[in-house]
């Protein structure tokens, strides 16, 4: 596991969005050779989505090639809500790139046969190849996408009931109403992002301290659902300062200490994008 601390939530921010930019130019995508992307939502990527929209208005990044999966959607929340994650992947992100429409795939929370609508989205999934590189935030009880805590690390794409604390966490996004906040979402399982061929987890913020400590410090546990990438074969943390607040001052100090190494990954490209 490779963890890079960076000062602040915008530093953060940027450099998830430049190691994004540099996978995909490095991938050098194509009509038969797509870049798969798993996507959350959430407060936490918004600054790394500002970044990505920058680098593509620049011409630094271009995404005509690049094929998206969401994390999850809420179950009976109209599309065209503005707390769907429809509508947030596509104000915050999509319609200011040149993503392809029918590239980005996101969840049918309304569909006749939910069952159906997650076996389907795996199998979508397994059509393009699997993803190349998944990205998600987490909440402060440490679940990555509505993988609450007690799921199985080995799920897959399923309807999940979500806990109390993320009903409430959510309430802020539906006027402080926990009655306007969905009750369940479809979820892919922590099984099916593990199966990308990279992670990248975005953690900010000293409300999300304790989690953090829980995915590097301590032993795999369901109970934490992000401690799972322990096991990952190439997975890499994201996090500001105010996140390390629960972390030993040795496990900092160790990975501040690769932070040149780190830096790297995000150096400029000289090659742009043909537009």
């Amino acid at each position: 596991m490779r963890l890079v601390i960076l000062d602040d939530y915008d530093s953060a921010s940027e450099w998830a969005a430049k190691y994004v930019r540099n996978r995909i130019k490095e991938f050098n995508p194509g009509p038969d050779k797509p870049f798969v992307l798993g996507l959350p939502t959430g407060s936490t990527p918004i600054g790394m989505y500002k970044k990505l929209i920058q680098f593509h208005k620049e011409g630094q990044l271009s995404f005509e090639h690049v094929i998206t999966f969401n994390m999850d959607e809420y179950v009976g929340l109209a599309v065209e809500h503005p707390e769907s994650y429809h509508s947030y992947m596509w104000d915050n992100f999509f319609k200011h790139i040149n993503i392809k429409p029918e590239h980005a795939h996101i969840l049918d929370g309304n569909a006749t046969d939910l069952v159906a609508e997650c076996d389907r989205f795996e199998e979508e999934i397994k059509k393009v190849g699997g993803v190349e590189l998944f990205i998600g935030g987490i909440g402060p009880d440490g679940h990555i996408a509505f993988n609450e805590p007690g799921s199985s690390l080995s799920s897959r794409t399923r309807i999940k009931s979500l806990a109390v604390d993320t009903i409430l966490a959510n309430a802020k996004f539906f006027g402080n109403d926990i009655s306007k906040v969905p009750k369940a979402a479809l979820t892919v399982g922590v099984g099916t992002v593990m199966d990308a061929r990279e992670v990248m987890i975005v953690i900010t913020g000293a409300h999300k301290s304790f989690a953090l400590y829980k995915a590097v410090e301590e032993g795999v546990s369901h109970m934490w659902t992000v401690s799972a990438f322990q096991y990952h074969k190439k997975c890499t943390i994201v996090c500001d300062e105010d996140a390390t607040l629960e972390l030993r001052v040795k496990t900092v100090k160790y990975f501040k200490g690769l932070m040149e190494v780190h830096n790297q990954l995000v150096k400029d490209l000289d090659v742009k994008e043909t537009q």
